[in-house]
């Protein structure tokens, strides 16, 4: 895929105000040099979010919503990360470059060519349908009404093994066109044919209202697979898309929450009835990817399953994948129907109203995380609440940092007693001894010169030889040399697009509290302290080279090298009092 340059990005955020992206969708009141209001991505009654103009960020100190207006708009706006640049680069006039390698332009035409065989196959499958008596009453025996099936594109696919074949591969390069789209099949001598045959058809779109992909039903449960999926292509990873997603939100403009449903039929069928916030995987258990797709596009998830065995399986599967990604603000509940009944014949007998009084029966994540864990478990006993604390702490690690994942862990102290401290404090035992107090102090001097590098990029061209602390120990030193190399290569780096660097990346959440902290003193004052910082940090660097020498004296002697290197670092020590 092509690569949007970094230099790039760079421009397109110091060319595109944060204050009027925001201010476009979400009312701003200015408190001094910043932009505050409500949070758009959590309910508040008071305004914790707040933009910065000099900073080109925004951040919220109420859910920890954060970032620049690329991500801004991808949160707001549930855009994917090329289409948020694509908004803000023509609201600036400018027009994307991509790195790309010699093949690319021949790569980006015949993606082009496969969106358009399937949108054909998405029309020869409409038209279709419209003659097809058989799949007609089966749509109508399943009370999918005209509006719902043009909502969806629905269609049929004919009985037989080359209608499709017939009616748009006219010449070999649209054969080849129409296979890479996974809409044909070959047998052992080579013979191809149509994939899907007498069924209805629902296409997939992607999160841009493109087809993708489709889905085929059988209308008789004996005429083989109840679904058939494309395959995978280049345009479809059944495990990054969600059936019905598009439709969800063209329906709604906010969305409040998804309901995650098994099948096609499910999802129509909720729609048809007014729930339209029904979206289902792909034949597929939930992936990460899904979870990530549900939460940026909703604060709720709903996962609606059948009530037996399997479909308490494939609820704990969706919780594996959606509990690394419960930030706070974030909620997700379960729902298991009753034996027999799925989304589908629910509504249809009780109706919109009753399914989300369901709904809001569901159980919360929290619930059924210890519900499934202590299943088999005797919390009776002390061998019982090992074993529930052996299975759920390395789980309990995943969740963010934040409110839910510390009363997570609190209710594992309360059923177990693990993490306890005597005398029943939940809160952990205080350490007997203090730690030191200059680990404390080398720590606080690189977090202080992170934080004024967000504050003022621009601050890190002023110090010569700042690899000079390259080889120091401490926790965020890398992170600090990264920092300072980034600013040294793109000297006119915000900090917003400096934060935009680390997307996706673990320390993105601490930078971006960091970044938000309002520093005292001015930017010469600022310099000062950076400057002392690195000095600090070079000092503590010497001090551990020799250490390290006056160690290995002790242990098995130095070598001559070593010893030259000794007496010059105790000279440069002595200068540097």
């Amino acid at each position: 895929m092509a690569r949007i340059p970094d230099a790039f990005i760079d421009d397109l955020l110091a060319r595109s105000d944060i204050v009027e992206v925001v201010g476009s969708r979400v009312p701003l009141k200015r408190q001094g040099k910043e932009y505050a209001a409500r949070c758009p991505f959590h309910d508040e009654r008071s305004a914790s979010f707040t933009v910065s103009p000099t900073k080109q960020f925004y951040h919220c100190f109420g859910c920890g919503a954060h970032g620049t207006a690329i991500s801004f708009l991808m949160n707001y706006d549930r855009l994917e990360f090329l289409d948020a640049v694509e908004e803000l680069a023509k609201r600036a006039g400018m027009e994307v470059p991509r790195e790309t390698n010699p093949r690319s332009p021949q790569q980006q035409d015949d993606s082009r060519d496969q969106y358009s065989a399937l949108d054909a196959a998405t029309r020869f499958f409409q038209k279709q349908l419209e003659g097809s008596d058989k799949a007609l009453a089966y749509l109508d025996g399943r009370g999918v009404d005209a509006d719902t099936r043009a909502r969806f594109s629905i269609g049929y696919a004919p009985d037989g093994y080359s209608a499709l074949k017939d009616a748009l591969g006219k010449d070999e390069r649209r054969m080849k066109l129409l296979e890479r789209v996974g809409l044909f099949s070959k047998n052992d001598r080579g013979h191809v044919y149509d994939k899907f045959r007498d069924r209805v058809m629902f296409p997939i779109f992607d999160r841009r209202g493109r087809v993708i992909a489709f889905g085929g039903r059988v209308m008789q449960k004996d005429d083989g697979p109840k679904y058939l999926n494309s395959p995978e292509t280049a345009l479809f990873h059944k495990g990054r898309e969600l059936y019905g997603l598009w439709q969800v939100r063209q329906a709604n403009q906010k969305i409040e929450r998804l309901v995650v449903v098994e099948g096609y039929m499910d999802v129509v069928s909720l729609f048809q009835f007014g729930v339209t916030q029904a979206v289902a995987t792909l034949g597929t258990a939930t992936t990460p990817d899904h979870a990530e797709l549900l939460f940026r596009n909703a604060p709720d998830v709903y996962f609606c399953f059948d009530g037996d065995n399997a479909g308490r399986k494939a609820g704990w599967r969706a919780l594996e994948s959606v509990l690394p990604r419960m930030k706070d603000g974030r909620q997700a509940f379960f729902l298991f129907l009753p034996d027999g009944e799925d989304p589908d014949t629910i509504v249809r007998k009780e109706g919109a109203e009753a399914f989300d009084t369901r709904l809001k029966q569901a159980t919360p994540l929290s619930q059924f995380f210890f519900d499934e864990l202590t299943r088999e478990i005797n919390l009776g006993t002390l061998d019982g609440k090992a074993r529930l604390a052996e299975r759920a702490k390395p789980m309990l690690a995943q969740i963010p940092d934040g409110a839910f994942g510390d009363l997570m862990k609190q209710e594992l102290q309360r059923l177990t007693g693990v993490g306890r401290a005597p005398g029943g404090n939940t809160q952990a035992a205080a350490p007997a001894r203090r730690a030191p107090v200059a680990p404390v102090q080398k720590r606080s001097l690189v977090r202080a010169a992170i934080a004024i590098l967000l504050q003022q990029p621009s601050l890190a061209l002023s110090l010569e030889g700042h690899h000079a602390v390259a080889g120091l120990r401490l926790p965020g030193i890398e992170l600090l040399l990264e920092l300072l190399e980034l600013v040294q290569q793109r000297p006119d780096i915000s900090t917003g697009a400096l934060l935009e660097h680390f997307d996706g990346r673990e320390e993105q959440a601490a930078l971006h509290r960091l970044a938000a902290v309002a520093l005292p003193g001015d930017e010469a004052s600022w310099a000062q302290e950076l400057h002392d910082a690195v000095v600090q940090l070079e000092k503590q660097l010497l001090q551990q080279r020799l250490d390290e020498l006056q160690a290995k004296q002790r242990q098995q002697g130095l070598d001559e090298t070593d010893k030259y290197e000794l007496r010059e670092l105790l000279k440069t020590r002595a200068t540097m009092r």
